[in-house]
This record gives structure tokens, sequence and C-alpha cells, in this order.
């Protein structure tokens, strides 16, 4: 019989696929946040028949080392600032 032995990363750590709520926590924003920028184009997405979002952890790590770049600080702020306005 196989023995499973628990993984010592964190789960987030492992997980392949995100919902938009595990997607939001995963990047430290709202879940309001990312629907936004989905819809903006600022994080890529892909969608399940249903109509749901999914983000793979490549494609949220890529979107969070493009806000660390120089000069995304500024353009977070914007993002941010403007997002609040709309909502």
């Amino acid at each position: 019989m196989p023995v499973s032995v628990p993984s010592t990363q964190p789960r987030n750590e492992r997980q392949l696929v995100f919902t938009s709520s595990q997607a939001a926590r995963y990047v430290g924003v709202s879940l309001a946040t990312v629907r936004r920028w989905t819809d903006a184009g600022h994080i890529d997405c892909y969608r399940t028949p249903g109509g749901q979002r999914r983000f793979s952890r490549a494609q949220l790590d890529e979107f969070i080392a493009s806000m660390q770049r120089p000069g995304a600080a500024a353009d977070a702020a914007a993002l941010a600032h403007r997002d609040a306005k709309v909502a």
C-alpha cells in the first residue's frame, strides 16, 4: 500500500490553479480588485465552461514580478486610485 508523504511546502506553494478569491489572497488585494484587474487585462486568467475565472500560479507570479519592476509602483498606485474612484 503506497504511503503518502505530506509536503513541507505551504498549500499555495504547491497549488497550480487558483480561484479568484484564492488569487486575491495570494496577491494581497481584494476580490473586487482581482476582478477589475482581470477585466482590464492586467492579470491573465482563463475561464471555466461555467464562466468562472481561474489563475495559474505562474500567471500570478508573473503579475507580481511585473509590479516589482522599476516604475511599477507608480503604475500600481495609479491603478488603485482609479479603481477606488470606480468602486
